[in-house]
């Protein structure tokens, strides 16, 4: 069938709409009609290849729609069904076997090589269309029965598309790792979309404050409409002197995939904090940190990808979250059309938006 992507040709080249012809389903494949697909940082540093996608390929992520078709295989859903696409894994390894398929031994296989796993082949002929095990910058994506969710009727499509990625990764190293006590303190640095998911998340959990840290003062001002009780413009000041003058931090999140921000972080933990580390830098990216600091005072730095979340069941709870007003992160999200795409990234790129999030029909 002619499905139209939006492809990425080679290193750094603009997002550019071409009708494909997508082959016939494996047994184990979904095909979904695309409504809505977040753009995600990850889908904009591999187009420039800081992680080493192979082109062309069609990025995206963050997709959620209606199942078109299913293979002979599929059992979990059928056509008709409203789902949310997430992040892909092999299902048989050790990780996998635990349930934490985030830490699945073939994470990159199954969504940064944008290729089966199984054969290396893509259901796109020389385009790669399973980045993320769906290619949802697309209107039509090929995706898994391990990284679909079911929706509800009632869910609105473009509003649960990020849910996949960027909020399931705030939201959930918050609430599925480093559990905040009730009356705590936790510092976010970074308050973009993950980071505003995860200070909502802290505010969810009962923290007494709530320490937002950014350098561009418009998304601080967002943060602190949304219940950040502090603000930190880390371009005016020493972040991690700031927090500790307010009393230190007992948790804390880097999201900006920043070196600095991680050095921050750790520095204005209490003794026996927690440092969660999401930000994604450049392959090969290091940070320095006090040794004696991190020691003496019992802190922790935990990496953490897509919030430690199992989809099926993290999904539906932040959805629950969403519905009841307790986590209204749809005030972060900017609508665009699909032909809109490259002004979209570019908005991401800049700051303009805090998540823009494409409508395919």
């Amino acid at each position: 069938m002619k499905i139209t992507a939006a492809v990425v040709e080679e290193k750094g080249s603009p997002f550019t709409l071409r009708e494909l012809e997508l082959g016939e389903l494996a047994d184990d494949e979904i095909l979904v009609e695309v409504a809505a697909s977040g753009i995600c940082h990850t889908d904009l540093i591999c187009r420039d290849q800081w992680i080493p996608t192979p082109l062309p390929a069609v990025l995206g992520h963050e997709g959620a729609g209606v199942v078109r078709a299913v293979g002979g295989a599929v059992t979990a859903v059928a056509p008709g069904d409203r789902v949310a696409m997430s992040y892909d894994s092999c299902g048989a390894c050790p990780c996998c076997a635990k349930g934490l398929g985030v830490y699945c031994h073939r994470f990159f296989e199954h969504n940064f090589a944008a290729c089966r796993a199984s054969d290396g082949t893509s259901a796109c002929g020389d385009v790669h269309v399973h980045f993320f095990g769906q290619s949802s910058f697309a209107t039509h994506s090929v995706a898994r029965e391990r990284n679909v969710v079911k929706l509800g009727a009632d869910v609105p499509l473009d509003v649960v598309a990020p849910f996949g990625c960027g909020i399931q990764t705030g939201a959930g190293a918050i609430l599925n790792v480093l559990k905040p006590a009730p009356g705590s303190t936790v510092a976010v640095f970074g308050a973009g979309a993950v980071g505003i998911a995860a200070m909502l998340a802290a505010l969810i959990a009962g923290a007494e404050r709530v320490i937002a840290v950014d350098v561009r003062a418009p998304r601080l001002d967002v943060a602190r409409e949304l219940g950040a009780t502090h603000s930190i413009d880390a371009s005016a000041q020493d972040p991690a002197a700031a927090i500790q003058a307010l009393g230190g931090a007992d948790t804390t999140l880097e999201a900006t995939g920043s070196p600095d921000a991680v050095r921050a972080a750790v520095d204005s933990l209490l003794p026996t904090g927690v440092c969660g580390v999401v930000g994604a830098p450049a392959f090969g990216t290091e940070v320095s940190l006090d040794v004696t600091h991190l020691m003496t005072g019992g802190r922790v730095v935990r990496g953490i990808v897509e919030g430690d979340s199992v989809p099926g069941e993290f999904i539906p709870r932040l959805v629950d979250l969403w519905s009841a007003g307790r986590f209204p992160v749809d005030r972060l999200m900017r609508h665009y059309d699909f032909d809109q795409i490259e002004i979209a990234a570019h908005d991401a790129e800049t700051g303009a938006v805090i998540k823009p999030v494409l409508r395919m029909r």
